[in-house]
């Protein structure tokens, strides 16, 4: 037998073989709820909600018991903007496992961006009682977040001191802080609580936007536009590009003046 027709018997062998294998392999993933499971997390994180329910349900079909699985479809149903759906799982994701205090803080946001206030707070104090829960900055900062947008001030600004207190590196709690100092007036030490957030996460959008505003309101013109300028080539939202803009004309017309 010549050389090329063993060599060729081989190659011929070999892709046979790998196809066989991959067949078996694919079976095997089949019914694998841990592989369905992290399909769902991989299309998830990539943005495709569609894509990630399908091999989350799938997961389910093969362990109808996994708690962290219907957590996983509401975060997806929510990423859809079907918050309704989204309440469902996380709620069922409670059932099998009542322990997962996370579904609480979660279906707090989820009731907040409904628009059911008193729920959402009663959601975001069942996990702050839980002392074995160890991200309580989060809970910390979701109360925080809703006193904001109540108008509670004072209630908000302990809230997220707190938040900070649980993690110093909280770079969202220095930038929610300086929000509401803002709402209190309290430029200066607004300001700082936004420069302190971008120590921690430089270069970010909204807090950057969030110190120049601040800035401008402080008469601090100079470093406004300067932030403006930076940050405007990168923002894609049409809301803050349209702010950005309103805010350069302001600064510039001033100094021509």
């Amino acid at each position: 037998m010549k050389l090329k027709t063993i060599f060729l018997l081989v190659i011929i062998l070999t892709l046979a073989f790998c196809v066989s294998a991959q067949k078996k392999l694919n079976k095997e993933r089949e019914k694998d709820p841990h592989y369905q499971y992290n399909m769902g997390l991989f299309y998830l994180d990539s943005g495709d909600p569609d894509e990630a329910i399908k091999y989350f349900n799938n997961s389910l079909v093969l362990n109808p018991r996994n708690y962290l699985v219907f957590n996983a479809l509401g975060f997806s149903y929510s990423m859809k903007g079907d918050l309704r759906q989204s309440l469902k799982f996380f709620q069922k994701c409670l059932e099998v496992n009542p322990n997962f205090t996370e579904a609480h803080n979660n279906i707090g946001m989820i009731y907040q961006e409904m628009g059911f206030i008193d729920k959402a707070e009663e959601e975001f104090k069942k996990v702050l009682a839980d002392e074995k829960y160890s991200s309580k900055e989060n809970a910390y900062y979701n109360i925080a977040n809703l006193y904001f947008i109540q108008g509670k001030m004072d209630k908000a600004l302990d809230n997220i001191q707190k938040a900070i207190q649980k993690n110093i590196r909280f770079a969202m709690g220095y930038n929610l802080k300086g929000r509401i100092l803002e709402k209190q007036n309290e430029l200066s030490k607004a300001i700082e609580s936004y420069e302190r957030a971008l120590k921690i996460v430089p270069g970010e959008i909204i807090f950057s936007f969030d110190l120049a505003v601040a800035l401008f309101k402080n008469s601090e013109y100079s470093r406004a536009e300067e932030i403006f300028e930076k940050i405007s080539p990168q923002v894609t939202d049409p809301e803050m590009k349209d702010n950005i803009n309103k805010y350069l004309k302001i600064i510039r017309e001033r100094g021509k003046n």
